[in-house]
């Protein structure tokens, strides 16, 4: 039997062959944001933290004034806080880029990516 589906204009072949189209479009963001750099910093630029755009840690620098053995809580606040800002520009990025190749209701928050 025949698909009837595949002769509709509009119909499941052509669904299809977007959802191939936007995965491996998806694909090419994914390699993208493997090369992507973003920053997070606080303390005014006393702790920085460089991340890709997958969110993953590359490196962390801590300015030498920034660093009192009596005061080691603020230097994890300060070390956080920078982490969390360049987690979250990697994944403003991330959702940002997806949208663009994704169909609508495929991509975001809520969809397959």
């Amino acid at each position: 039997m025949a698909n009837p589906f595949g002769k509709m204009p509009g119909g499941l072949g052509d669904l299809m062959k977007q959802a191939q189209k936007a995965m491996e479009e998806a694909q090419k963001v994914e390699a993208e944001l493997e090369v992507a750099r973003v920053e997070g910093q606080s303390g005014g630029g006393l702790v920085k933290v460089v991340a890709t755009g997958k969110a993953e840690i590359i490196s962390i620098k801590i300015a030498r004034e920034v660093v009192d053995p009596e005061d080691i809580e603020s230097l994890e606040d300060l070390v956080t806080l920078a982490v969390r800002e360049a987690v979250e520009k990697a994944n403003s990025i991330r959702e940002e880029r997806l949208k663009s190749v994704m169909p609508a209701g495929m991509g975001g928050p809520g969809g397959l990516f």
